[in-house]
């Protein structure tokens, strides 16, 4: 019995789905906020700052000792953090995957980002990963949501009450433009998930927030 189960997990990770499912959480896992501005700015990020390997954290600690290379790292970290999931979905469309497949290596990417297997399962707060992964999958939404983050990240200068918004916004427009469910898989589980998952890194964040201690982006 139990060998029968082992065999069928193996069968999983090994057969096409469970091969993206496990490339998505580790390539979702690369901590490039990590690796930039230790490799380039010196700077393990993980031990200044708020702690985070995300591309604001990494732009606030670089700042410090250089503000150009601060922001070169932090629109990197950005970039990196958004194309990993999306990279790995559009792959696995090209060889024909299907969108149940596909949604589920986004939540998988965005897992690996927030809980990453090379820095003993701490992560970052899954934003830039989450983005790159829902503008792959339903772009329109998601386009929504990066104006109206861009918006308030100028007007507020929050980074992280920024993210939060435009991510209620992704949702909003979600349920408005597929009032049955995601593209083709007719519910909204992905989404609600990610969403869940950003929220839950976000805690701490929105106990600043409320406390009136939330640093701003300058």
């Amino acid at each position: 019995m139990l060998g029968s189960i082992i065999q069928g997990f193996f069968d999983l990770l090994t057969g096409f789905n469970g091969l993206f499912y496990v490339a998505a959480y580790v390539i979702g896992g690369i901590p490039f906020g990590y690796i930039l501005a230790k490799s380039i700015g010196g700077i393990n990020i993980k031990e200044h700052g708020s702690g985070n390997i995300g591309a604001t954290n990494v732009l606030r600690v670089i700042k410090e000792q250089d503000p150009k290379l601060a922001k070169k790292l932090g629109a990197l970290t950005l970039f990196l953090d958004a194309i990993k999931g999306a990279v790995i979905i559009l792959i696995a469309k090209y060889m024909g995957a299907n969108s149940y497949t596909l949604y589920s290596i986004g939540v998988l990417a965005v897992i690996g980002h927030c809980y990453s297997p090379f820095l003993n399962f701490e992560g970052g707060k899954g934003v830039a990963t989450g983005f790159g992964v829902l503008l792959t999958l339903i772009p329109i939404p998601s386009l929504i949501a990066l104006v109206i983050w861009f918006i308030f990240a100028k007007v507020v200068k929050i980074s992280s009450l920024s993210s939060l918004i435009a991510l209620l916004s992704i949702i909003i427009s979600s349920y408005i433009l597929y009032p049955d469910g995601l593209p083709n898989i007719k519910t909204y589980t992905p989404l609600l998930l990610i969403a869940l998952i950003i929220f839950y890194k976000h805690i701490p964040n929105i106990k600043r927030l409320i406390t009136k201690e939330e640093g701003k982006v300058v």
